[in-house]
């Protein structure tokens, strides 16, 4: 992944809306979700979704499908894999390591 892709995928992720979608189109895995479902979850307007959705797809980090009458957006997981890896590509100095868990629960 270039540094230019890496930038622009990370401005497109940097605005609480577009994070929160494309977190939604995560969750809901290859099956993807239409503008009107992601929409009423989220309790946003349909055409403020579309200006989001539109940037996420330019990011790259969004795909779009048509079927049917519908479009069905899905998280292009593929690209954010890489965008992860670019992230952390010398992780640690080079060495190999993992991130630790999060701990389950507050422990409260």
């Amino acid at each position: 992944m270039e540094e230019q892709d890496v930038v622009r995928a990370l401005a497109a992720l940097a605005q609480p809306l577009r994070l929160q979608v494309f977190r939604a189109l995560v969750v809901s895995g290859p099956q993807g979700l239409t503008p009107g479902t992601m929409a009423e979850a989220l309790g946003v307007p349909q055409n403020s979704l579309s200006f989001h959705l539109k940037e996420l797809a330019q990011a790259g980090l969004v795909t779009q499908e048509r079927s049917s009458r519908y479009i069905i957006y899905r998280a292009a997981f593929e690209r954010m894999n890489a965008l992860l890896g670019y992230l952390t590509q010398n992780c640690c100095q080079g060495s190999a390591c993992a991130v630790q868990p999060a701990a389950q629960g507050c422990g409260c």
